[in-house]
């Protein structure tokens, strides 16, 4: 039987191990940290009974993807559930957008018909485009034109594909999205991102996983356990010599760390490459216990699942520039998770847990939580006086509690042109480390960031189908 050691137990790590041990590989995880979950981890961050999701929160792409379908994690007890409004973006003056499932829905409230004339062809063609952006990019799409489609509104910048919107409350709610990107909504490129996610809003919403986002990492271990894999924890792994001789190696971490980790066992062009790969702005989070929820002017905002906070179009694109150039603006870019709206459970009687993070520079060193309560406040005042309990996490505790956040960076990279389509370096395979057997899975491969388990799951497709050649 071939063996396989798996290095990181984030959510691409257990999907990596998840496929190998489906195949009849036995495979063992190793872990650094006392707990599996990676950034998938969820715990009771402010008041016992409240449950907080330490990073991924909402999940509108691992509903219906390849690995998902592969899974089958409701089998092991994995549940969706999906808010009334996907997410929202509140204006000045009780004004503001919110996106619902249904495209025609979304652009009547926005009072802007070029939303479904941008949107409504994608949300239809959503199913088959998955396929091929989920991906690595040096490949030919599995559906030409439909990738095309998307394609061509993917490559823009953010602000160019802005005005094809007909008024500011349009433009906002997109901004809102392609800031998910961490980059300046100028560059090329910065609408793919933006693009995804809203039309994955439409195709499939953005659901939250019952009982919090540890609920995934709880059905992938499950699954691994029923296929004969085992996970170790505790176990910090700095160098391949202390893992056992192994058919395939997966390693769920940032690309200079598994250079490191393999050292010599590469070649040195590939430690190169692996270590040049840049890492981009930051987040600093705060998790809140909040009596009543957030009373947003904007009504459909408390009804949202996830609410992007920051105005207009040109404010957010202002203070995504600063972030990038390494300036902490004073109205930062804020998204605010409010799971609780979707899922019950994760309250206590009256009171709602809300995650929230603030996008800041790479290695930020100070709290922000003033910062992001101040933001949320201007567009739901008197929030800070319903704040029961809070806790804050600087880029530095993010990036001890999960190393392959480099400098806060959670999502595992800079998302520029050049490492969006060829990230972590350019090769037909990029998760091949160039030693036999070696793999990276970890969200700096494609597809990238999310809690959706395709970067590992494309990395064990591709150590299963290099071995049985």
């Amino acid at each position: 039987m071939m063996h396989a050691a798996v290095v990181g137990s984030g959510p691409n790590g257990l999907a990596a191990a998840l496929t190998l041990a489906k195949a009849g590989v036995e495979v063992t995880v190793y872990e650094a940290a006392a707990s599996p979950g990676g950034g998938a981890r969820s715990t009771q961050a402010t008041l016992d009974g409240l449950v907080h999701d330490h990073c991924a929160g909402f999940h509108p792409l691992a509903v219906d993807n390849a690995f998902t379908k592969f899974a089958q994690l409701e089998e092991y007890g994995l549940q969706w559930a999906w808010p009334e409004v996907q997410y929202a973006h509140p204006l000045d003056d009780g004004d503001g957008a919110a996106a619902y499932r249904s495209v025609a829905q979304t652009a009547e409230g926005l009072q802007d018909p070029s939303w479904k004339h941008l949107f409504g062809s994608l949300t239809e063609q959503f199913p088959t485009i998955t396929r091929d952006f989920l991906q690595p990019m040096l490949r030919l799409p599995d559906a030409p034109l439909q990738f095309a489609n998307f394609g061509l509104r993917a490559g823009l910048p953010a602000n160019v594909l802005a005005r094809l919107l007909r008024n500011e409350r349009s433009r906002a709610l997109f901004a809102g999205v392609a800031a998910h990107a961490f980059r300046p909504l100028q560059s090329f490129g910065s609408a793919a991102i933006g693009v995804a996610l809203a039309s994955a809003g439409h195709a499939y919403g953005w659901p939250v996983a019952k009982g919090g986002s540890s609920a995934i990492v709880d059905a992938m271990l499950k699954a691994l356990y029923a296929h004969g894999g085992q996970v170790v924890t505790g176990t910090r792994i700095s160098t391949a010599a202390q893992l056992p001789d192994a058919d395939i190696v997966m390693l769920n971490t940032a690309p200079g760390a598994a250079a490191d980790i393999m050292g010599s066992e590469i070649p040195q062009r590939v430690s190169k490459q692996l270590h040049t790969f840049r890492h981009g702005a930051a987040a600093a989070t705060v998790s809140l216990a909040v009596e009543g929820g957030i009373p947003w002017t904007y009504a459909p905002a408390r009804a949202a699942g996830t609410v992007h906070v920051g105005g207009t179009f040109s404010e957010i694109a202002f203070v995504e520039r600063q972030v990038t150039n390494g300036v902490m603006p004073r109205n930062p870019f804020v998204l605010v998770g409010q799971q609780s709206v979707a899922d019950a459970s994760r309250g206590r009687d009256t009171v709602h847990p809300v995650d929230a993070y603030a996008h800041v520079p790479a290695g930020y060193p100070h709290d922000v939580t003033e910062e992001i309560v101040r933001q949320i406040e201007r567009f739901a005042p008197g929030v800070r006086d319903r704040i029961v309990a809070s806790s804050s996490r600087t880029t530095a505790d993010l990036a001890v509690e999960n190393p392959n956040f480099v400098g806060g960076d959670i999502v595992t990279g800079s998302n520029a042109f050049d490492q969006l389509l060829f990230r972590p370096r350019p090769a037909l395979n990029p998760y091949r480390l160039g030693a036999s057997g070696a793999y990276l899975c970890s969200a700096a491969t494609p597809p990238g960031a999310g809690a959706h388990g395709m970067a590992g799951y494309n990395a064990a497709t591709a150590a299963l189908a290099e071995l049985n050649r």
